[in-house]
């Protein structure tokens, strides 16, 4: 592969639900440019996309898989993305290196949740979008219906560049109203003829191509003014007109696919070689600090790493775009974000598991290197002085959970290993040691995202694992204000120990006034605010450490030793072990004694006195509340709705969005621990949410005696 500039360098995501045939067009593509010589099939496993043994076994697409080919004297960078839902990771790091996307459509079932998620994300990062109707060759195709979904969902922006003559297991032909000729197929594909349009399509072939050049006259004052003297453009200042609204997301082309049978790939191609905006043309990457860097190759180089993986018989490699300069095979360079030295030892271009050596790549451009000792995805590598950090990739929260587990303690630690590599792969894996749930917790997308983790541990690592229901992390507060005291003495020859403690508790609300008094038992408590510590909890909430001790009934360097015997107990909770929060206390009196009394003394009296208190305090439990938005398809939205109310959610709202119903809702952790797996089954796939944490809640009453009942039963058993 010759070395390409900047300006003959495309880069491109290949997006769609799953389904939508992304990794068979690719096949097609890389035969077409002659990449291959035969294509592979996702029945065979033998594809050039999904070579990682899971991709294999499962049948789908994992990774983002970088293909690179040539066409028309032009480098085409595709990264060929998964189309579930579970690895949109994927996609967003895609979105962050491409300059433009092509969203496949299943001709079959038109536009899918999948493919408004995905153009949501084009939109996100303003990237230009061709859709392409693939499999045409479906019996059950049905291209008109999915134009009017594409109107429908995206507006009169989509214009057709072609159209099928004919849709099914006889698809062979399209009429391309951008250069007004009839492609034809052979039944192997590959190269078509091209012929005259006939005359039983000129009338419309000449009313798309009038709609054609309108919305490319539009996008250009030059271009509009020639249309409206002479009601023509010519195919060049078309591709111009098409080229600038796709770079203001003014247009959105149509094409028309087989990649199965190989049919119109190569004018596929052909359009993206001629009118896809190159690397120098696109919106340019900010660093951190905001600056615009230009893809220059005379620049200092800056490299960002967006992908990392380790990959059968060759271990990690590094993913990358080269933002400006040129990178060469030996440079040194610096990881910006961790300070540290590398050294890029071999440089390669990619098409899936195809490697191939090259000596530089140009600013712009994609590639790979193996081997590189602290870099991680996210990382920007860069020259030796320069200044430029680019920004991390914003991945969509996490919205599934487990505990995970080796099933043997001696390959926990191997396990734990495991699991910090994979989520330097994807880092939409995300792995919590809880020390306060003591439990490993394993975050993703959904259901299938962690059986694909669990199948690569277990295969690829040898480490048998299992998944658990994980628990929940509560939280405990109180609701009214107590008072206990509580005396710590203990003499075992020599020096003994004593300590005592007077306190109150009452539950804290920001902002609140000052203490001043109290009543308990028809007795009155005034208060004196000698100190007073706001203590922000790293679990969430405060505690408020207020002394109130007057005439040296506790001296001062006892204190902290007090608070600490709180603290204790705020991370152990008196009701169920939670952390304790917003809690306000007040240590107004104690004893100490000359001889016995130390820190250790007033720890375990502070710990069993703010216990006492807790416990007659009106203590409750709080429940981690997430707000969930759900996209789901209209006709299904009945059982949605029902399936909510009995996670004892809260509905919040309800709009339409382009052909979809979006419900807004809170619902409780503990109600969302399996939802993915039970919103896919209820709409056979066809819709997607996403949760963020909220707040924490009151949990119900009959809840709470239940979790109550429980930790008794935990406890008596660990006695």
């Amino acid at each position: 592969m010759k070395n390409y500039q900047t300006n003959a360098i495309k880069n491109i995501s290949l997006l769609g639900g799953s389904g939508s045939g992304k990794t068979t067009l690719v096949e097609a593509m890389l035969y077409e440019s002659g990449v291959i010589k035969r294509r592979g099939s996702i029945d065979a496993k033998n594809t050039v996309s999904d070579y990682f043994p899971v991709e294999k076994d499962y049948g789908y697409s994992v990774f983002p898989t970088v293909i690179q080919t040539e066409w028309l004297d032009k480098k085409l960078n595709f990264i060929d993305c998964p189309g579930a839902d579970d690895f949109v990771g994927g996609v967003v790091s895609s979105l962050n290196v491409t300059d433009t996307a092509l969203i496949l459509i299943n001709a079959q079932y038109g536009v899918e949740v999948g493919t408004t998620n995905h153009f949501r994300y084009t939109d996100k990062f303003n990237k230009p979008v061709i859709f392409v109707i693939n499999q045409l060759d479906n019996e059950k195709a049905d291209y008109d219906r999915i134009m009017e979904q594409l109107k429908e969902n995206f507006g009169n922006k989509t214009v057709r560049i072609q159209y099928p003559v004919n849709t099914g297991q006889d698809f062979n032909a399209v009429v391309d109203v951008l250069k007004m000729k009839l492609y034809k197929w052979k039944p192997e594909g590959g190269v078509p003829e091209i012929l005259e349009i006939p005359d039983s399509e000129k009338t419309k072939a000449e009313e798309l191509h009038n709609a054609l050049i309108e919305a490319a006259a539009e996008h250009d004052e030059n271009l509009m003014e020639k249309y409206f003297d002479q009601g023509v453009l010519t195919e060049d200042e078309m591709r111009l007109g098409i080229r600038k609204g796709l770079l203001t997301r003014d247009m959105f082309p149509v094409f028309c696919v087989s990649g199965g049978k190989d049919m119109c790939v190569r004018r596929l191609m052909e359009f993206v070689g001629n009118v896809v905006p190159s690397v120098s043309e696109t919106q340019k990457p900010e660093t951190t600090d905001g600056v615009q860097v230009e893809p220059d190759g005379n620049a200092p180089t800056s490299v960002y790493v967006f992908k990392t993986s380790v990959e059968p018989h060759i271990g990690e490699v590094s993913y990358f775009k080269v933002m400006s300069g040129k990178l060469k095979e030996g440079d040194d360079l610096y990881n910006v974000n961790r300070g540290t030295k590398e050294r890029v030892s071999q440089l390669f271009a990619v098409a899936g598991q195809i490697r191939t050596k090259v000596d530089e790549i140009a600013a712009g451009d994609i590639g790979a290197t193996v081997k590189l000792k602290e870099t991680r995805t996210g990382n920007t590598l860069a020259v030796k002085g320069s200044d430029f950090v680019f920004k991390a990739i914003d991945y969509p929260a996490p919205k599934y959970r487990r505990a995970i587990k080796a099933l043997s303690e001696s390959d926990e630690e191997k396990m734990n290993e495991a699991l910090n590599r994979m989520h330097e792969e994807d880092p939409t894996w995300i792995i919590e040691q809880s020390k306060e749930l003591k439990q490993t917790i394993l975050f993703g997308q959904g259901e299938f995202h962690l059986r694909t983790l669990k199948w690569r541990i277990e295969n690829n690592d040898k480490i048998p694992i299992e998944y658990k229901e994980p628990k929940i992390p509560y939280r405990e507060t109180i609701t009214k204000s107590a008072r206990a005291d509580y005396r710590h003495k203990k003499q075992s020859g020599g020096a003994g120990q004593f300590g005592e403690v007077h306190l109150i508790v009452e539950p804290y609300y920001e902002g609140m006034p000052a203490p001043e008094t109290f009543k308990f038992n028809n007795q009155e408590f005034k208060i004196s605010l000698r100190d007073v510590q706001e203590i922000d909890l790293e679990w969430g909430g405060k505690l408020v450490f207020i002394n109130s001790v007057v005439g040296g009934a506790i001296d001062a360097r006892f204190l902290p030793a007090i608070l600490k015997g709180i603290m204790d107990r705020m991370e152990q909770g008196p009701l169920t072990g939670s952390y304790a929060r917003d809690v306000r206390v007040i240590v107004y009196d104690g004893k100490m004694h000359p001889v016995d009394s130390n820190e250790i003394s007033f720890r375990l009296a502070g710990r069993n006195a703010f216990s006492q208190a807790f416990k007659n305090a009106g203590p409750k439990l709080l429940e981690p509340i997430y707000d969930v938005e759900i996209l789901v398809p209209s006709d299904r939205m009945g059982d949605v709705m029902s399936d909510l109310q009995g996670r004892r959610s809260i509905i919040m709202g309800m709009a339409s969005e382009k052909g979809f119903e979006k419900l807004s809702a809170k619902v409780p952790l503990k109600e969302l621990s399996s939802y993915s797996t039970s919103l896919s089954s209820l709409t056979g796939g066809r819709a997607s949410f996403g949760m963020q944490f909220a707040s924490y809640e009151l949990v119900p009453v009959d809840i709470q005696e239940k979790l109550l009942k429980e930790y008794e039963a935990t406890k008596k058993e660990e006695e």
